[in-house]
């Protein structure tokens, strides 16, 4: 296939890095107003910062995709459960939704962890800069749109790469011909030689 799969996963690599860009851009302006080597590392992080980085996390939705962790992995423990003692179902089923239950609060964890990773990255102000493009409609719409426009723009590029590598194999055979004395390439190299008949 022409367009290949690690071509796809750049390609979608860097559409998630452009849903970021507007975020980054704004948190860039504000780290212009720092001094060199004031960014967030090390590991005392205020609880002002925190909350900063909280606030961004919510606002792009970083750890929405871990939500049915859980829910997930009752259903499947359930399953095998029951698998052994069918006549148990709804015990197990009970049981396993109550240990569940007990676990959720621990989702919390998860959500302070992201946000000290994000803010031993970005300042303070770059935090705050991310969660008000984010919360703004011009960021909930980039949220909201981003995978539409990554869709659109993978097909582009399918559709542009297919074309450019004909083209340029097309361009590429004729130079060969006038090269070879009029003669075409073999097709046993690379497939058949465009307008080889």
């Amino acid at each position: 296939m022409i367009f290949s799969q690690s071509m796809r996963r750049g390609l979608v690599a860097a559409a998630t890095a452009m849903l970021l860009l507007p975020g980054a851009a704004m948190a860039q302006q504000a780290n212009d107003a720092q001094q060199p080597g004031q960014a967030a590392q090390g590991a005392d992080i205020s609880d002002s910062h925190l909350a900063a980085a909280r606030d961004a996390v919510t606002a792009i939705h970083a750890t929405d995709q871990f939500d049915e962790i859980l829910p997930n992995a009752a259903t499947q423990i359930k399953s095998e459960l029951i698998n052994n003692r069918p006549d148990m179902e709804q015990q197990i089923s009970d049981m396993v939704d109550d240990a569940a239950i007990g676990l959720a609060p621990r989702r919390a964890d998860l959500e302070t962890e992201v946000a000290r990773i994000y803010a031993r990255i970005f300042s303070e102000d770059e935090l705050k800069s991310i969660a008000s493009f984010y919360t703004s409609g011009a960021g909930e719409k980039l949220l909201a749109q981003g995978p539409l426009a990554t869709r659109g723009m993978l097909q582009a590029a399918e559709l542009w790469s297919r074309g450019i590598v004909r083209d340029l194999r097309q361009a590429a055979f004729d130079e060969f011909r006038t090269l070879n004395g009029g003669a075409a390439p073999q097709a046993g190299a690379e497939g058949a030689a465009p307008g080889a008949n």
